[in-house]
């Protein structure tokens, strides 16, 4: 079955570069980005891995676990940090998940179900989908979901703007405009009332179009 927006997340026992972990209880109440790669001393991933560990902090000021995932052994994880570490200037503190028998992949649809076998003999072609991510709630329900390409590096920077707008209009009944960053101005969305939006924002409204209607973006009080 395909996962969809606001599908609870897939829970899983597995082991890490960090040690057995159960993702739901791992997770507790915290935000959570689940990304994988498809193959151990692969070039883009090494780039991307040594990225994420540099925005340790953005994660952890945002209420936010990050967790890799790769169908290699633990092992080849650990010693794959080793080059990232050394190539790309951040250490990792993140757990990767070695999902040698292709389960976590299997169940967040990165690879079909019926895929024969396990890691051993798989290149980084025949793992062509192992390269999503996924934002996770507190409340374990997946908020976004995005699968690149091989060849192209992901946009990490997206990734800390989109937890942004998730966690702020989570809290807040207003949605995020094109390219927008936090502090910029938000909309207010369709279903607020004039008058509940004078109350809900004392600071005021813009009425571009009955739909569109702009606010100054309201201060995030909770990241849960």
């Amino acid at each position: 079955m395909s996962l969809r927006i606001n599908d609870k997340a897939p829970d899983f026992t597995a082991q890490t570069t960090h040690g057995q972990i159960q993702f739901h209880q791992w997770l507790g109440d915290h935000w959570g980005i689940l990304f994988s790669h498809p193959k151990d001393f692969t070039p883009v991933c090494t780039t991307e891995l040594g990225y994420m560990a540099g925005l340790n902090k953005e994660f952890e000021r945002r209420h936010c676990k990050v967790i890799g995932l790769s169908v290699d052994t633990v092992e080849d994880h650990l010693l794959w940090q080793e080059d990232i570490e050394q190539t790309q200037g951040h250490k990792i503190s993140y757990p990767i998940i070695g999902d040698c028998d292709l389960a976590v992949a299997k169940l967040y649809n990165m690879l079909p179900a019926a895929e024969p076998g396990g890691s051993q003999g798989r290149t980084a072609a025949n793992n062509a989908t192992v390269r999503s991510v996924f934002v996770i709630a507190p409340d374990k329900t997946i908020r976004m979901m995005l699968t690149y390409p091989m060849t192209t590096g992901r946009n990490f920077d997206e990734i800390l703007r989109v937890l942004d707008s998730i966690q702020l209009t989570s809290e807040f009944k207003v949605a995020t405009p094109v390219n927008w960053h936090a502090g910029q101005d938000v909309i207010i969305v369709p279903t607020v009332s004039d008058e509940d939006a004078r109350e809900l924002f004392p600071s005021g409204f813009n009425t571009v179009t009955p739909y569109l209607r702009t606010t100054r973006q309201p201060k995030p009080t909770r990241h849960h």
